[in-house]
């Protein structure tokens, strides 16, 4: 499988898009600024959205893809996407993007039996099946309902944890698994401890601190860093040590990890 970095910034700059990754050219993991650099072709490929919370950096392109869409998948026969979430992430969605105010509710357009976007609720735990891809919902500690996500893989799970602070529950979870490869948030910096406790983020002490409950090594890519911070972060993290190979993601990287049998 493949997965291919579309956003992985904490906000938005020049060169800088925020969280959004391809996998294998058919579901969308988060929709935030990266999507648009897709070529339409693309976006017509994606089949299904899974989202790991309600916030702006994270769904934002959504609507913006369904738009985009519409007509080339109508015109082809294809079916709705499906947008996977919480019902609290649903909610939220139908409530303040899809409410005809902030955009067209494209889960009845162009109409109601045959609408571009069709919402799938999901819980912790939950084994998604999106074509040939399987996909376990994991546990997110955040300022709004969140989860993150395996994807399992021949040679283990590439893990995502979306939007976290610290969070027990994942790596009880972990424990159990082979984890191939861990995308994981540190949004802010040590003398930032504070509001990134407030925020429910991580920092590299937190990070540290998250990293020791990971029993085997293992990669360890780092997301979503405010544009500018990079290397503040990044240093922060070295000097801490680690048994895991550590290195900050960056748009456009592609990870390969061999197929599971589904």
């Amino acid at each position: 499988m493949q997965i291919r970095v579309l956003g992985c910034s904490g906000s938005i700059a020049a060169g800088s898009r925020t969280t959004a990754f391809l996998l294998d050219g058919s579901v969308l993991i988060d929709a935030g600024t990266g999507v648009g650099d897709l070529t339409l072709d693309e976006m017509v490929a994606i089949d299904h959205i899974v989202v790991t919370h309600s916030h702006l950096d994270h769904v934002l392109a959504i609507g913006l893809l369904a738009d985009s869409v519409t007509r080339r998948r109508r015109a082809a026969g294809r079916p709705a996407i499906g947008v996977h979430a919480l019902p609290e992430t649903i909610a939220a969605l139908r409530a303040h993007v899809f409410n005809g105010v902030i955009w067209p509710d494209f889960s009845r357009l162009p109409d109601a039996a045959n609408p571009v976007l069709r919402f799938y609720t999901l819980a912790v735990g939950d084994e998604l099946r999106l074509g040939r891809h399987r996909l376990e919902v994991l546990p997110a500690r955040h300022t709004v309902p969140a989860v993150g996500y395996a994807v399992h893989g021949a040679e283990g799970a590439w893990v995502f944890t979306g939007d976290t602070g610290p969070n027990p529950a994942l790596w009880q979870r972990l424990a159990s698994l082979r984890v191939a490869q861990l995308v994981i948030e540190t949004a802010f910096r040590d003398d930032e401890r504070e509001l990134a406790g407030v925020s429910q983020h991580l920092c590299p002490t937190l990070l540290a601190q998250e990293l020791r409950q990971l029993a085997h090594p293992t990669e360890v890519c780092i997301t979503h860093i405010k544009p500018g911070e990079v290397e503040a972060v990044m240093a922060a993290i070295a000097a801490q040590g680690s048994p895991h190979r550590v290195r900050a993601l960056a748009t456009g990287d592609v990870l390969t990890l061999a197929d599971a049998t589904v």
